[in-house]
């Protein structure tokens, strides 16, 4: 497709996700060879009506030049005129040539080279060493004819697995509230090192391809108005959402995600409440959609001493003499080691679809934060993120989170767990801005 063309489609991308209707049209594209049948049956796979818009429009935009023209003619053919009119403002005429049994429209493909055909992986790959993606990616005997009809994946495809959707630009929102300084009739400390934290996620997730937004020291109920100004926007265009929320927790009463998160009056907001702002009821344009929570708050005021193993098993462990926890103080002691930054208990409800929680540290224990380099959790996150989110998906990565910082030790003595409640349906790519 000519990118006049595609610059049309995508100008216009929010109107035909809301008012495209995508089972009108797969008989006459198919008619005019604009998708295989193949291709109709993958649009039709995408979810819901808005999910199958989405989608349409995106694969027109990898098709002939030929296309755009076909697809405002079948638009007028099952009476959807408005959004052909609508289309066809932003274009100029088009002359359609009647279309010949070998006429028949096919993407515009780059062939691989047959002489060489170990180069399938894109360069970036190289860069990538040791990954256990990549040197999945290099078949042992691969075949130009089979790699010549589509283009060059950008990382291992698994025809068992689907992943989602996470193509769009900008990927979706991404919402950080850092509380960083405490009312003092709350009785919590100010979160020295948070700020950091802040910095380090905000560039991270940009990088990603996220519209990124920070709010800082907000109150409880200002927490839940940022979620449910959040909840009411159009995601439609958007493929993904996430929220990161720095601040004091503790363990509350919960049917389906545990812990809490404080304002900085005091009052805390469940991660319960947080999820179900996002879910499919509050939130329809994100429905089958995934919704990611980063939680960088305690759940519990317990301290994890660890436990001994083999000299084998140690590795060099991170974490100095000034490393503070973010919870609701357990005792009147100064002590920094009274504050912790967990959820609490287990899910014991059937949860929402496509949500993943990712807890700084194991239910009911403290969560340990460096004053100048801010928290192990965030810390490791980005350092992942940065390493690994060209090759490997989410959850994988946050196991290798979970490994890094289980070796950290706080004063020599105290041990962290990061963990997640994982909902979603496929495996999650993030984009990478080039």
């Amino acid at each position: 497709m000519e990118e006049r063309h595609k610059q049309i489609l995508r100008r216009n991308r929010v109107a035909l996700v809301e008012r495209l209707k995508p089972s009108d049209v797969y008989d006459v594209l198919l008619e005019k060879r604009v998708f295989s049948q193949d291709m109709i049956d993958e649009i039709k796979c995408s979810g819901t009506r808005r999910d199958q818009a989405r989608q349409l429009v995106v694969d027109l935009e990898t098709r002939g030049s030929r296309v755009f023209p076909l697809f405002l003619e079948s638009l007028r053919e099952t009476g959807q005129q408005g959004l052909a009119e609508l289309l066809q403002n932003g274009a100029p005429a088009v002359h359609i040539q009647p279309a010949t049994p070998d006429q028949v429209v096919r993407p515009v493909l780059q062939p691989l080279p047959v002489s060489s055909p170990i180069n399938v992986n894109p360069p970036k790959k190289e860069d990538v060493s040791g990954s256990p993606m990549q040197r999945l990616t290099i078949s042992p005997s691969p075949s130009p004819e089979r790699d010549s009809i589509k283009p060059k994946p950008l990382r291992v495809r698994r025809d068992s697995i689907q992943s989602y959707k996470m193509d769009a630009r900008p990927c979706g929102h991404c919402l950080i509230i850092n509380n960083v300084e405490f009312e003092p009739q709350s009785e919590l400390n100010n979160r020295k090192g948070s700020d950091v934290d802040c910095e380090k996620l905000e560039r991270r997730f940009k990088a990603l391809s996220f519209i990124v937004e920070v709010k800082k020291n907000l109150k409880q109920r200002q927490i839940k108005h940022q979620l449910s100004a959040l909840s009411k926007m159009d995601h439609s265009q958007y493929d993904c959402c996430v929220v990161i929320i720095l601040s004091h927790g503790t363990e509350v009463s919960h049917s389906r995600f545990p812990g809490a998160v404080y304002g900085v009056d005091g009052v805390n907001v469940p991660v319960q409440h947080i999820t179900n702002c996002l879910n499919g009821q509050h939130c329809p344009s994100l429905q089958g959609k995934p919704k990611l929570f980063f939680i960088q708050a305690c759940g519990g005021g317990e301290r994890d001493t660890g436990f001994e193993v083999s000299p084998d098993e140690v590795e060099p462990s991170a974490g100095g003499g000034d490393d503070q926890t973010d919870a609701i103080p357990m005792s009147s002691s100064s002590d920094s080691l009274s504050m912790s930054d967990e959820p609490d208990a287990r899910a014991t409800l059937p949860t929402p679809s496509d949500i993943l929680v990712s807890y700084s540290t194991f239910p009911g224990y403290v969560s340990w934060r460096d004053t100048q380099s801010g928290s192990w959790y965030v810390e490791t996150l980005d350092s992942i993120l940065e390493e690994n989110a060209a090759t490997d998906d989410l959850v994988t990565m946050l196991m290798m989170v979970n490994h890094e910082v289980s070796q950290n030790s706080a004063k020599g003595l105290y041990k962290q767990m990061p963990g997640s409640f994982n909902f979603l349906r496929k495996l999650l790519y993030f984009q990478i801005l080039s």
